[in-house]
């Protein structure tokens, strides 16, 4: 059994908060999908929340997130996304195609025993969190984004010299073998100064986090990791813009405004894929949004998941 916040008075519901991480919060269990089986914390009982890392993270990312959500009165479960941590690592790029990330998500809804979920996805979890609401609107009920923008925008940000440079090292990602070596040798180093030094908040990764991080990346998680990359540039940039669908469900996008790697003028999707839309930028948070600023974080998810019902104590 996981660990139980208390319940909050109504009239702190969309306070800041912030509480300390305790591993007991959480349970730890597989669940098998089609193709993969992913490991997954999960505490809490209520409507279903999904919470989904991006790179080079995995469940732990959200450790500011998942007690918050759970005294609201949420069942929260937090997937390692194929390829990281504990969960499988299927061989070739190709596995790692944005349709299976989206499908991993529906896959897992339906496997929780959920119709739908409200979904939250920051990075590449947020790319597949995309593609997931676009491709089987039918088991989303919200979406909320952090720091990645709407697959709309790939064009504009291939053509855009600024943004080019800032992700010059997706280019280098298509190497074959060498972006592992690189990130990986001497016990991570690059890994660990990019935690160190990305973020807005010092100690935003504490050292202890900064090793479990590198744990988690090394041996055939960094290979996965990196296909994501590899995956989507080795796609026409005109075929999934022709996949793109409407999403008509509630959408949150939060923006730490100060990313390194992502170019704000990307950040707000247009009315014509997003229709409802709840758009909120952090000034004074990095790409690292949710363990830069958790407490903003955490008012702001708060606020927008409270229509589906469990936070309305009396």
């Amino acid at each position: 059994m996981s660990a139980q916040p208390p319940s909050p008075s109504s009239s702190s519901r969309f306070a800041p908060e912030l509480i300390p991480w305790n591993d007991d919060f959480v349970s730890h269990r597989f669940v098998q999908l089609d193709e993969v089986r992913l490991h997954v914390v999960e505490a809490g009982e209520g409507p279903l929340v999904l919470l989904l890392h991006g790179f080079p993270e995995f469940w732990y990312s959200w450790r500011f997130q998942i007690p918050v959500l759970v005294r609201q009165g949420f069942r929260v479960v937090v997937p390692d996304m194929r390829g990281y941590n504990l969960s499988d690592k299927p061989a070739g790029v190709n596995a790692y195609r944005v349709e299976r990330l989206a499908a991993d998500i529906a896959a897992l809804v339906e496997q929780l025993g959920e119709s739908r979920a409200a979904v939250v996805g920051h990075d590449w979890g947020g790319y597949a969190a995309w593609w997931f609401a676009m491709r089987h609107p039918d088991r989303l009920s919200r979406l909320s984004i952090l720091n990645c923008p709407h697959p709309e925008h790939a064009l504009g940000m291939m053509r855009s010299r600024v943004q080019l440079r800032k992700s010059s090292y997706m280019l280098f990602f298509q190497l074959p073998w060498v972006p592992e070596q690189a990130l990986m040798r001497e016990g991570g180093a690059a890994l660990r100064r990019l935690l160190r030094r990305d973020t807005e908040r010092e100690g935003a990764f504490s050292e202890a986090d900064i090793d479990r991080y590198v744990q988690a990346l090394s041996g055939g998680t960094t290979t996965a990791a990196i296909n994501y990359y590899r995956a989507l540039l080795r796609r026409s940039p005109f075929a999934l813009r022709r996949a793109l669908r409407p999403i008509e469900a509630p959408v949150q996008v939060i923006w730490g405004s100060r990313d390194r790697h992502l170019g704000i003028e990307f950040s707000r999707p247009s009315p014509r894929f997003v229709p409802d839309l709840r758009y909120d930028a952090i000034d004074d948070a990095s790409h690292w949004v949710q363990v830069d600023r958790p407490a903003k974080v955490n008012a702001r998810l708060k606020e927008f998941l409270d229509p589906l019902g469990p936070s309305r104590v009396s």
